[in-house]
């Protein structure tokens, strides 16, 4: 199954939304629930994973979750 990334950027204040081993964005939106959306209008059928937004003790964002 395929999955799709929804990604916080910090630099622009928006969300990426990232197929499976891509490197740049196939869309932006600006909030977390239209990048949700629109990943589901992209590939209905995909696994859609979203960035949690906060820092872990690791030095980096915490893993990815189900929307």
């Amino acid at each position: 199954m395929p999955k799709i990334y929804i990604e916080r950027r910090e630099e622009l204040g928006d969300y990426a939304i990232r197929r499976q081993g891509s490197k740049k964005a196939s869309d932006t939106t600006p909030t977390q629930g239209e990048a949700i959306e629109r990943a589901a209008e992209i590939d209905p059928s995909a696994t859609i994973l979203v960035e949690r937004v906060r820092d872990t003790n690791r030095g980096s964002r915490d893993k990815w979750r189900k929307p």
